[in-house]
């Protein structure tokens, strides 16, 4: 049976215009606008749908994600006419927006995601984002479908399964995130196959002195390890419970100093020693936890930082999967796969989909410092259906036909 395309219904909303106004007031278009001139993809003369009304049409997509191509086209271009105060602009065919993406590519995405997805705390007005005086901060990978067309199962690869492989293709992404606010500070995209670190590791350049950055067993070893304190950042992953680790120092706390190496070679000649502390606690009383956790931490001082607060600090790690939460589930509404037929265009739709997240985060801290409350208080799924909310059908004018009193 042919598939019905879903459309926004009788008129656009209201709503829907504000929705480009507020990609834009979160990236410029000066700042779209360079970085597609920095790419050499920009619009040399005005179109129907010119280079920097793409980058927003990216972004868009993942807000309406049944919506048909079209109309979403339609309300971030004239969207973005309303706020500009400039006159509508014609509807254009989808062969004609595919073009348009296939030209902008993924690049400006994801230098726009570099330059404009900072961190939103203030640690003045929210101190539950820092723990003595560090930003918290958080890694993770994670896994989505996408589109079974020949090109994106090369490009990304099929999960196994009993009878050969799965259903779809898989992509491989990692993030950064700032846990306080959801947040993303980096996000990069490879092969289903590809090892989480190894998708992880472009996305060291956002780390930094001042944060406190969080990840789970996935990214534990001596040379992950190393590569993160490089940056200057302080670190506090969990590790493997029988990994063993020498008691060089008891600490006051119960928690103790010891040393990792990158081999077995090295540890006999103490070549390329780095000193750790290693936190270990349990959690009795709860079901279905393990007989033992442990931490490893750069933060050497049990005055500064005791064992009993960084446990319980750890938890915060959490943060980063509502953020997969959000995106997954909420902010596509459980599509299974995204849009793209081909491997760029994934990629493109990728960082949309994360500026996008990062545009309703945005939203949120505002609302949030408003009102001096802590992000996690407001619902991330209500601040999307207000911006996706229906308005009255009096509210269903075109821009260019708005009057004043």
């Amino acid at each position: 049976m042919a598939r019905t395309k879903a459309a926004l219904g009788s008129g656009a909303r209201l709503s829907d215009y504000l929705i480009a106004s507020l990609l834009a007031r979160v990236y410029s278009p000066e700042l779209v606008n360079q970085k597609l001139n920095e790419h050499g993809v920009n619009s040399k003369r005005i179109r129907g749908f010119p280079a920097v009304c793409v980058t927003y049409y990216c972004m868009a997509l993942s807000l309406y994600p049944e919506a048909a191509y079209e109309d979403v086209f339609a309300v971030v271009v004239q969207g973005l006419a309303w706020m500009q105060g400039a006159q509508a602009v014609p509807t254009i065919t989808k062969s004609s927006i595919s073009a348009g993406r296939t030209k902008v590519g993924s690049a400006p995405l994801r230098a726009l995601l570099a330059s404009a997805c900072v961190a939103l705390a203030d640690e003045s007005k929210q101190p539950h984002a820092f723990y003595a005086g560090l930003r918290l901060v958080a890694i993770d990978g994670s896994k989505f479908e996408v589109p079974d067309e020949e090109a994106n199962a090369k490009e990304f690869g099929y999960p196994g399964s009993r009878t050969g492989h799965a259903a779809y293709p898989q992509a491989h992404c990692a993030v950064l995130i700032e846990c306080a606010t959801h947040a993303i500070l980096g996000a990069n995209i490879g092969a289903y196959k590809t090892c989480e670190w190894d998708i992880f590791k472009p996305l060291l350049s956002h780390m930094g002195p001042g944060m406190l950055c969080m990840a789970d067993r996935g990214f534990r070893g001596y040379e992950n390890w190393n590569e993160a304190i490089a940056t200057g950042a302080q670190l506090l992953w969990r590790c493997a419970s029988n990994q063993q680790f020498p008691v060089v120092k008891a600490l006051s706390d119960g928690s103790y100093l010891s040393v990792m190496y990158p081999d077995k070679k090295s540890r006999a000649t103490r070549s390329g020693e780095i000193t750790v502390r290693v936190i270990e606690y349990a959690l009795p009383g709860m079901p279905d936890t393990q007989d033992r956790y442990r931490l490893l931490t750069t933060l050497l001082d049990p005055e500064r930082a005791p064992a009993l607060e960084l446990a319980q600090l750890y938890h915060e790690r959490w943060e980063v999967e509502a953020v997969f939460d959000e995106l997954k589930t909420h902010l596509v509404q459980r599509r299974r796969t995204l849009r793209s037929k081909t491997p760029e265009g994934v990629r493109q739709e990728f960082y949309g989909w994360v500026l996008a997240h990062y545009a309703v985060c945005w939203l949120m801290h505002q609302a949030a410092s408003a009102q001096r409350l802590e992000n996690r208080r407001l619902s991330f799924t209500g601040h999307i259906h207000l911006m996706r909310r229906a308005q009255p059908r009096s509210g269903a004018f075109s821009p260019s036909e708005a009057t004043t009193a």
